[in-house]
């Protein structure tokens, strides 16, 4: 039997998680554990996920999805699974659905532990942690037996900075947003239970432990359509685009896959436009290098060897995107990624009286990136793009704006670039789809040289101001 046990942090996921195990022989797989098991091993993929780390990047998807990947296929057959908050979006859903196929498996059964905000804030706000084995223990609920100390293994006990209540209202927020699609996916197809987790914890064990029998017999009390809506609290609708409101000015979302040329083209549009660009990875690797923070922040989870969460890069974003520097309008490149970070992005300008001119997708076909990406080099310092062939350093080795050494990724080989393409148009596709109903997607052949693709892309922008 295999199935996943999801909820937001704080619903006791950690704390029911060896009754399952024990009581059904299945074998525990926490992505959060996963990384950090290949970070202290030093494994390839431990190494691609540090390097991204060290250069100030978001950790990427396809990182950890080939994580997983590698998991389950170690994984015996008779084994039985029990994924421990995976996954969390639909596109992972997706992801595990056909990795399960490609391994003769199913996921059974998908439990979401339902748990009050408000009880949640509560219980994170009096949450302690073991900084050596991250068992989780709470200042009332589930004190240690030696104040500051782990039962399990004598480490020192500390409270992470981000278990203030308005940061995990935030955290709630983005986990809901992307959670709710989730829900949906699973009852679709008859394998969504719904368990309350607001109660003692061995009544909650109890009754996790009897529906997960019930699963095993076939018995199962899946949810229906009114479950997932009473649990998501409203009959949800898809959030529109924002329409313009207040401010005239000129707000753009660049989309391509890897390769397909958007840093070469925010620059020249930056330039064309007056308007300033905001990259994610550098919006990221600033707020690192300047300490604020949210960059403080963002570093606890790196130090404890656990990727960023979605929540502190819509925080970076909604500051940069209320910067003065702004007023005019922005270029955003690299965010939104998925559907519910376009939603998030909705509210954020919502809240800034100001609406989205244009998305603008360069298209380019899967098979050009793969060559193109075989030949990018980036430079070290500054992480300005070049390209052996398109567009060669005016010095060999040596990057025209900085004078920083240029390098080749090591993830910029055929296989990983696939395997990062699938990712991409997993995410995107539903994002573009959304953004072509709204009217808003111009999309553009990515496919020529730079200054054929800069016109269109102008022609498009102009085209909707």
């Amino acid at each position: 039997m295999n199935i996943a046990l999801i909820g937001p942090s704080g619903v006791g996921k950690g704390t029911h998680v060896a009754a399952l195990v024990a009581e059904f022989r299945l074998l525990h797989v926490a992505t959060g554990d996963l990384f950090r098991q290949h970070l202290s091993r030093h494994s390839a993929l431990g190494l691609l996920a540090r390097k991204h780390m060290d250069r100030g990047d978001l950790v990427p998807d396809e990182i950890v999805d080939a994580m997983v990947e590698e998991r389950l296929h170690q994984a015996a057959p008779e084994e039985g699974l029990l994924f421990d908050g995976f996954p969390r979006t639909v596109y992972q859903a997706q992801f595990l659905d056909e990795l399960f196929a490609g391994l003769a498996r199913r996921l059974e059964a998908v439990i979401y532990l339902e748990v009050p905000d408000a009880e949640v804030t509560r219980r994170l706000s009096g949450r302690l942690l073991c900084r050596d084995c991250q068992t989780p223990y709470h200042l009332s609920l589930r004190p240690p037996s030696q104040a500051a100390s782990c039962d399990v293994c004598g480490g020192a006990l500390y409270q992470r900075p981000d278990d203030t209540p308005a940061l995990i209202a935030a955290r709630l927020r983005t986990f809901h947003r992307s959670t709710g699609p989730v829900l949906d996916y699973y009852q679709e197809s008859g394998r969504l239970l719904i368990l309350p987790g607001d109660g003692p914890i061995e009544q909650v064990r109890r009754a996790m432990v009897e529906a997960v029998g019930a699963v095993a017999r076939g018995e199962g009390r899946m949810a229906t359509r009114a479950d997932v809506a009473r649990t998501r609290g409203r009959e949800v609708v898809e959030a529109p685009v924002p329409a313009r409101k207040v401010r005239p000015s000129v707000d753009l979302v660049l989309l391509g896959g890897p390769g397909s040329g958007k840093g070469t083209q925010a620059e020249q549009l930056c330039a064309a436009l007056a308007l300033p660009h905001i990259a994610t990875g550098d919006l990221f690797r600033e707020n690192l290098r300047r300490q604020t923070d949210l960059g403080k922040l963002a570093k606890t989870y790196m130090d404890r060897g656990e990727l960023v969460p979605d929540d502190v890069t819509e925080a970076m974003v909604q500051q940069r995107l209320a910067g003065p520097d702004t007023v005019s309008g922005f270029i955003l490149d690299g965010f939104p990624r998925t559907l519910p970070q376009a939603e998030a992005l909705g509210e954020m300008l919502e809240n800034l009286q100001r609406g989205l001119t244009r998305v603008l997708y360069i298209n380019v076909p899967d098979e050009a990136i793969v060559e193109r990406l075989g030949g990018r080099l980036i430079c070290r310092n500054c992480q300005a793009p070049y390209h052996r062939a398109f567009k060669p350093p005016a010095q060999p080795g040596r990057c025209d704006t900085c004078g920083g050494e240029l390098y080749q990724r090591d993830d910029d080989n055929p296989a990983t670039v696939r395997a990062r393409l699938r990712t991409f148009h997993g995410q995107t596709e539903p994002l573009i789809e959304y953004y072509r109903r709204a009217g808003c997607l111009a999309e553009v052949d990515g496919s020529g040289d730079v200054a054929t693709v800069n016109r269109a892309l102008l022609a498009a922008t102009r085209a909707s101001a």
